[in-house]
């Protein structure tokens, strides 16, 4: 078919970042493939309905090379990637097979649903910290930073070992480079990061412990092995992807839970659904907008719009989890729903690797809070989203322990 579209980029602002259902809902019907310009300058091409969603995450036209991408997003608008790529971002996500496969297979055993499991009593005790620590702070308070950002930071840092002290400053590095911020801030934060992350993975190498990171480090197949370059982007990977998606998923999922007081009073009377619940958290608000970048190696065609050659693309992973083709009434919070093939992990070769790590933390996190603050009620209105294109995030989220 074909569709009357608009050349015109639409432009992304606050207003998008608070609410970005709203300007999915439009362009699913009127506009599913359109340019878009975010914050940094960037202009890209967005899809927001699910099946082109679907199809666009496991498309092999749309590639992830990070040693082209500099390149392309230059010509597209983007001033600060190039100052901080070659330092960051040569791990698996931004990688196409073989390199993908190669990288992904190195690292994956890690992330077994077995290894994982191995880990709820650890995090189990990690919440219990928190939530006594938070009782200890109330009773009001923002719960992003008493409960949400540093139960998912001590797992990860934990599980590769971080040392405590840095989190914080890990924290800072990391909500600047995933914001829309001056570029000279996030090419700072990107050359602390990056030098932290060499002395810790060069620390593994002559100190190898029992974490993970010294497990990727000592990680081989069949003869092959990571570099202390792909260790360093690999570490980089883990540790933002594995704090800032169940940050985010706490926040936005208990957020919707304190809003829908017939939901929090079912699930804090049956416990035993809060997996369920995760699910519909992640389908309903997840904590990716945008997917992370592809560009297309060659022209693609979606609901009738040709995509050339060598441009941006970003698969709305929130449009399309809100896409009433796929899940009936989809503005409608409702743990009880089929959430079946929800893309809020993505799809494809690069489904998120860290999922069953993020289910499980949540999984505790919202029994743990719904156990030990029953009564617990906004203390006012949540703080605006956070101005980046790939992670959905609230600011700030006070709450009130006990009402």
């Amino acid at each position: 078919m074909t569709i009357d579209h608009d050349t015109r980029p639409v432009v992304l602002d606050q207003d998008f970042f608070d609410d970005p259902d709203a300007l999915y809902r439009e362009l699913r019907d009127a506009r599913p493939v359109t340019r878009a310009t975010g914050p940094n300058g960037l202009t890209f091409w967005m899809i927001t309905r699910y099946d082109d969603a679907r199809a666009a995450l496991n498309d092999p036209r749309l590639r992830k090379d990070s040693r082209r991408l500099p390149e392309v997003l230059q010509r597209h608008g983007a001033t600060s990637f190039r100052q901080f790529a070659d330092s960051l971002v040569g791990h698996m996500l931004n990688a196409d097979p073989p390199d993908h496969t190669r990288l992904r297979k190195l690292v994956g055993r890690a992330f077994t649903v077995r290894a994982i499991a191995r880990l709820r009593p650890r995090i189990e005790q990690i919440a219990t910290e928190l939530a006594d620590a938070a009782e200890q702070a109330g009773p009001e308070l923002d719960l992003l930073d008493h409960f949400a950002f540093p139960l998912p930071m001590t797992v990860i840092s934990e599980i590769l070992g971080v040392p405590g002290e840095r989190r914080e400053d890990f924290r800072h590095w990391s909500n600047l480079l995933l914001s829309s911020g001056p570029d000279e801030e996030r090419a700072a934060a990107a050359a602390s990061m990056a030098q932290f992350l060499s002395e810790l993975v060069a620390d593994k190498s002559a100190h190898p412990g029992d974490d993970m990171l010294s497990e990727i480090v000592r990680a081989s197949e069949d003869g092959d092995s990571l570099s202390s370059a792909e260790v360093t982007a690999m570490a980089f990977l883990l540790l933002v992807a594995g704090h800032e998606t169940t940050v985010n998923l706490i926040g936005n999922g208990m957020l919707a839970l304190l809003r829908d007081p017939g939901q929090h009073a079912r699930l804090r009377a049956d416990p035993d659904r809060v997996p369920q619940a995760v699910e519909e958290f992640l389908r309903y608000d997840g904590p990716v907008n945008l997917a992370t970048i592809r560009f297309t190696d060659e022209p693609v065609e979606y609901s009738g719009v040709t995509i050339p050659a060598g441009e941006v693309v970003l698969v709305s992973l929130i449009g399309a989890n809100r896409d009433p083709g796929r899940y009936p009434d989809p503005q409608r919070f409702d743990p009880d729903r089929d959430t079946s093939g929800h893309l809020a992990f993505g799809y494809g070769i690069h489904h998120c690797l860290g999922a069953p790590l993020a289910r499980l933390e949540a999984d505790v996190a919202f029994r743990t809070l719904l156990a030990r603050f029953p009564d617990m009620a906004l203390a006012g209105a949540p703080g605006q989203q956070r101005e980046s294109t790939l992670i959905h995030a609230l600011t700030a989220l006070p709450v009130r322990l006990n009402a």
